[in-house]
């Protein structure tokens, strides 16, 4: 729901107190289908806009380390990123579109294996250096150099070689056809050669990139500031002379500075909060692909069993779970994919509450009444308020639970030791990218997950999932979308790391004051195309 205030009269200035909670992603939504090379277009005309006004804004979580995107991953500096560094293409935050950014066009397809992008005119860096086919394939190189143990090598992956045709157009080789290398290529954002390796601690303190802002400031528990880059060349200039990201980890905070008007836009809104922010500001909640997800040590009896691991899910009445724990701002999962994303398909096992079905599954299973588990939990906010319902529904059903609740850095460790038979956690990856494939490998891959984790790495289902996954990304159209749903099928009939819910995301903004602010459905706060009106 959305309300309009009243004008009012805008406050930028002035202190707030504010306790940052740092994050670290877990892991965003696009439709391969759609590409298109435009942003989304502006709702009020320029001679409406300040251009000479500074946007400030709420942030919820916390600075913690640099912002060098080979390998930051925190929320608030990837979405800080958004605004000053450009990959070849990008994806839209708030449509997650793929559009031409650096490069003067979506890439060339010369062949199966071949691929060309051209820098568009001009493109120039925060310092004044003009950038290089030097700089790109540089960009590309550190994030697959094995040695910098990128995460976004993982991406890219089908990547050979990235080499500089001439000086304004790169080449890129691929190790095997791939369907979706418009979308992987914004993965890698373009960096300035020269200042990375002769200045590096400066860069990754205050990053140069090619984007609309130029970071000025970066305060650990106080704010991040930007400014207009006026040499700017791409088709999304700033609109606003700077940002002022207040680092607000306090809900509390957040809220008062979101309803006395000393900021116009917060991220995050509380649960709780919603129906009170709906009365005097704009407050949408965006359907995200963000889950809530229960995964199991299939190392370990009996959940190794697969009858087991569904009767944990049919024991959960997940319609009860969001409407109380999380006041009706999630979904419940039908499938992998959250209804909403364009690639969605409904799988071919859907948990229903269906306590009698747990009960029975679990005795064929051989698992006795009274049988003791221990579910973890990360201590986030909206997880702690459901686990008490999750514990209540397996008691319901003959579980004798205990929950384990413990700060996420924490409850991996354990989990990595082998020390896990059940864990309830938040993650989201599609905040990298929201082709399926990036969203199934992020946990499904040969990596952390598969062999540490719910440890499943070792069985013949696992192995047929990875050939339908290595087939899908060569294939395009239906056959392509019959794969991703053969794939979506094998993780909800075994459900070794399945999700509960699917969240929504409410935003908080004023658009008596902003123009063209889009909330998003990934976290962070985007002003790419967002303005002050007069």
């Amino acid at each position: 729901m959305r309300q309009h205030t009243q004008a009012r009269t805008r406050r930028i200035a002035g202190a707030i107190l504010a306790t940052s909670l740092a994050v670290s992603l877990a892991a965003c939504t696009p439709s391969a289908e759609k590409p298109t090379t435009e942003g989304p277009e502006e709702t009020a005309p320029a001679s409406a806009i300040d251009s000479e006004a500074i946007i400030e804004a709420g942030i919820s979580y916390g600075l913690s380390g640099g912002f060098d995107p080979m390998v930051t991953t925190g929320a608030v500096t990837v979405a800080a990123n958004w605004h000053v560094f450009e990959g070849l293409t990008e994806l839209d935050p708030a449509t997650r579109e793929v559009y031409a950014a650096l490069g003067a066009e979506l890439p060339t397809k010369i062949d199966d294996l071949t691929y060309e992008v051209t820098l568009r005119d001009g493109a120039v860096f925060h310092d004044g250096t003009p950038v290089t086919t030097d700089d790109v394939v540089y960009s590309f190189e550190r994030v697959l150099d094995p040695a910098n143990k990128s995460l976004y090598a993982g991406f890219i992956g089908f990547i050979d070689t990235v080499t500089a045709k001439d000086d304004t157009t790169v080449t890129i080789t691929l190790k095997y056809p791939f369907s979706l290398v418009n979308e992987r290529l914004s993965t890698v954002k373009v960096v300035p050669k020269a200042l990375v390796e002769s200045n590096y601690e400066a860069f990754n303190a205050l990053p140069v990139g090619t984007g609309p802002y130029k970071m000025t400031q970066a305060t650990p528990d106080d704010k991040i500031t930007f400014e207009r880059f006026d040499d700017y060349t791409g088709t999304r200039p700033a609109l606003a002379a700077g940002l002022n990201w207040n680092l607000l980890g306090d809900a509390a905070a957040r809220v008062t500075a979101m309803s006395s008007g000393t900021i116009s836009a917060m991220e995050d809104v509380p649960y709780i909060d919603v129906p009170t922010l709906e009365g005097t500001v704009d407050v949408e909640s965006v359907q995200s692909f963000g889950t809530l997800f229960m995964m199991f040590n299939t190392d370990e009896a009996p959940f190794n069993d697969p009858k087991v691991r569904q009767a944990f899910f049919y024991a959960l009445d997940m319609d009860k779970i969001v409407e109380t724990g999380m006041l009706g701002q999630a979904a419940p999962a039908t499938s992998f994919l959250p209804e909403t994303h364009p690639n969605y398909h409904e799988a071919s096992t859907v948990y229903s509450y269906d306590p009698e079905l747990a009960k029975k599954l679990l005795s064929e299973a051989g698992v006795a009444e009274g049988t003791k588990v221990t579910v973890m939990t990360t201590d986030t906010g909206w997880v702690q308020d459901v686990a008490p319902l999750i514990k209540e529904n397996l008691d319901a059903v003959g579980l004798d639970i205990t929950l384990d609740i413990g700060q996420s850095g924490g409850q991996y460790t354990k989990v990595d030791a082998g020390d896990m038979q059940v864990m309830v956690a938040p993650g989201d990856p599609s905040v990298f990218g929201n082709d399926p494939d990036l969203l199934m490998r992020w946990w499904f891959g040969d990596n952390v997950w598969s062999q540490s984790r719910y440890r499943w790495a070792d069985t013949p289902e696992f192995a047929e999932l990875q050939k339908t996954l290595d087939a899908a990304v060569q294939a395009t159209g239906d056959e392509q979308q019959e794969l991703w749903n053969q794939a979506f099928d094998t993780l909800s009939d075994n459900a070794v790391l399945y999700p509960l819910l699917h969240r929504k995301l409410p935003t908080a903004w004023n658009s008596d004051e902003l123009s063209g602010f889009k909330p998003l459905p990934i976290t962070g706060l985007s002003f790419l195309d967002v303005g002050m009106l007069k």
